[in-house]
């Protein structure tokens, strides 16, 4: 390859690199032609897969700012799976083709800037598709949603339940204070000098009509001679 072609090819791969939401290393050994080929349609438009050179690539992860993650990766032969859709699709693609045909082998990846291993992209293809999540999500959300109306519609029947409990309570408490007050009145009257005096006018009459001359007995009433 020219000079000016592996220039050419760098740059392309390192825009891929930098384009694609993630990319998975295999190693491809002993497929076919024909192979490959059901492997791109399995994949649909979630990735491209592309078989690349080892040395050109390693230069391409440099300049994308990958090497730390990928470089380890690329030994043997090696092709790449560039995610441009749905990454659990993409992944799920890998994965099945990958235990249909022993052969490809994945090696790794990365995801947004983040390596990850073999096992971590198959759990990735255990996810539920992006538009089934995001349909729960949305169903959880309304759900929500729908308690928290319900919460608010309770309020104003709880606050009047509350008022008209506090209102009750006052009122029994205010129908039964007036008891006291007339007790009391009664016992202050008693005690007036009024009703002082007019008890003690009424002593001393009783005391003047028992000394009085018509209440002692006549003399020689009780003589006989």
């Amino acid at each position: 390859m020219a000079n000016a072609e592996k220039v050419a090819a760098v740059a392309e791969l390192t825009e891929r690199f930098r384009g694609s939401s993630g990319a998975v290393l295999t190693e491809y050994r002993g497929l076919t032609v024909a192979q490959l080929a059901e492997l791109r349609r399995s994949l649909g438009d979630h990735a491209t897969f592309a078989v690349v050179k080892n040395t050109l690539t390693k230069i391409a992860v440099n300049e994308a700012g990958l090497d730390e993650q990928l470089s380890s990766m690329l030994v043997g032969p090696s092709a790449i799976a560039f995610v441009d859709g749905d990454v659990v699709e993409a992944a799920k693609g890998l994965r099945d083709f990958a235990r249909a045909n022993p052969l490809l082998v994945i090696k790794g990846g990365v995801l947004d800037g983040k390596a990850m291993s073999p096992s971590e992209i198959t759990k990735l293809a255990d996810l539920e598709p992006r538009e089934v999540l995001l349909a729960k999500l949305a169903g959880a959300m309304k759900a929500s949603l729908a308690g928290a109306a319900a919460t608010f519609n309770a309020l104003p029947v709880q606050m009047a339940q509350i008022a008209e409990a506090l209102r009750a309570k006052r009122a029994e408490a205010e129908g039964g204070a007036p008891e006291a007050p007339a007790a009391e009145a009664s016992a202050a009257e008693a005690s007036t000098p009024e009703a002082g005096a007019a008890e003690a006018n009424a002593a001393e009459a009783s005391a003047s009509e028992a000394g009085s001359p018509d209440a002692q007995t006549a003399p020689g009433d009780g003589d006989e001679g």
